[in-house]
């Protein structure tokens, strides 16, 4: 199976993005996404799609036509773990770019980061099926 531990801590650069992602294939990329309900009530299928509150299309994370969610990819090691340390400026745990109550997917595939020439790029990057995904909350640390 596929688990982990990921935290956000907003800054004055963005929102700090760390933690692990454990039960991956090694030496594999996946798409790393924000999806707009903290709704996994079946699976991570019912979390919607990409959290995307002002209409854009599917890009990277370093894009300025991009998805609020749109994180990338995240690549295992030789251990199938991937260690996470990402700033990302778009996404907020305040405001109308709050992350907070949403959920966080990985992906079975790379993301294409909206490259790859069809209309599912410019959606969802086709990034594949969702492997793993859990709910944004409030801890008390």
């Amino acid at each position: 199976p596929v688990y982990g531990l990921i935290n956000f801590e907003e800054t004055s650069k963005g929102v700090h993005i760390t933690g692990h992602i454990d039960g991956l294939e090694p030496g594999t990329s996946h798409g790393f996404h924000i999806h707009e309900f903290g709704d996994v009530s079946l699976g991570c299928t019912t979390a919607g799609a990409h959290f995307n509150p002002f209409k854009r299309a599917h890009g990277g994370p370093n894009d300025i036509e991009r998805h609020v969610g749109d994180l990338g990819n995240v690549t295992a090691d030789a251990n199938g773990v991937v260690n996470l340390n990402i700033i990302d400026p778009m996404v907020s745990l305040y405001g109308d770019r709050s992350i907070v109550g949403r959920a966080i997917v990985i992906h079975a595939m790379p993301d294409d980061l909206g490259r790859g020439g069809n209309e599912e790029s410019l959606k969802t990057g086709n990034a594949g099926a969702r492997l793993a995904c859990g709910i944004i909350g409030f801890t008390k640390s």
